[in-house]
């Protein structure tokens, strides 16, 4: 956002009851406090909040060109800004769920979610930079996301996204990326059972793997120098696959076809008599030693 020289400055106020700056524009919020009362700021244009608290529901719905700096969202703040297109948030605490929905253009730099149960559904065009959050099913069905830097706990996450560009993010997530299209992850940490399943187009690059019946039912997989952690049942049904892991698997479980190159494997499994073994090559680099050896 642009800042416009007739921006008009509101500092140090306190507003409250529903509605209270419906329909503004072109303001520059500074050092004020939303106390008790829907939607203060729906329906805005053109603000800048800076030092900013908000204390209740609903307060950027269909707003459009807002930056905010070290604002703060307390917990009753909660569904906050829902279809706003072009937001950038940076330095701030965001402490209530169910924030960003249907939003357009999102940007997020150094912002901490301290309860991000069901944010970021149905997103678009999201930037995300040094962000923390804790809460299930974070990122549903948002689309176009770029993330560098997200420390994420909560199960669920980004289920149904399309065209994610993840790096180095730490996330511990049961039932991560599911249902999802054209996902690259580099240089990041996922640590949770049933990673990405019912996903297609799948690129992991430097990255470490914690899983247990992980990465199946997946098309067109694709690991390059990817250490693979206490992982079990792995690939199974997963077709087009095109993976390099350094370390130890311990179970592969019927995939479907493509190419796997492991250190070694403690279990190759195929007891799906629909599935042709050979339409699979799995290449060991290196010799496990029997027990007791």
């Amino acid at each position: 956002m642009k800042r416009d020289v007739r921006m008009q400055k509101i500092n140090e106020n306190y507003f409250e009851g529903e509605r209270s700056l419906f329909n503004a524009r072109d303001l520059i919020i500074e050092q004020a406090t939303f106390g008790e009362g829907e939607s203060p700021l729906k329906e805005s244009q053109n603000i800048e909040l800076i030092d900013t608290v908000f204390k209740w529901k609903y307060p950027l719905w269909y707003a459009k060109h807002v930056k905010g700096e070290r604002i703060i969202l307390e917990t009753m703040a909660r569904s906050g800004i829902w279809y706003t297109n072009d937001i950038e948030l940076n330095d701030s605490t965001l402490q209530a769920p169910k924030l960003f929905r249907v939003c357009n253009q999102v940007k997020l730099n150094n912002i901490h979610f301290s309860d991000a149960q069901e944010t970021l559904w149905k997103c678009n065009q999201v930037t995300m930079k040094n962000v923390q959050a804790n809460g299930d099913y974070f990122g549903m069905n948002s689309t176009n996301l770029y993330i560098d830097h997200l420390d994420l706990v909560g199960n669920y996450c980004f289920d149904g996204a399309k065209n994610v560009e993840v790096h180095n993010s730490r996330l511990v997530s049961k039932d991560a990326f599911w249902n999802c299209e054209n996902v690259t992850i580099y240089d990041s940490i996922i640590s949770g059972e049933y990673l990405a399943w019912n996903t297609k187009n799948l690129t992991l690059i430097n990255c470490t793997i914690e899983s247990e019946q992980g990465l199946c039912y997946v098309d067109d997989l694709k690991m390059i120098n990817c250490r693979v952690l206490r992982t079990n049942l792995a690939f199974e049904y997963c077709r087009n696959i095109d993976a390099e892991i350094t370390t130890d698997v311990m179970s592969i479980k019927n995939p479907i076809s493509g190419n796997i190159r492991v250190a070694s494997v403690g279990e190759i499994i195929m007891d799906d008599p629909t599935i042709d073994p050979q339409n699979t090559v799995i290449t060991q680099t290196t010799t496990r030693l029997p027990k007791g050896a």
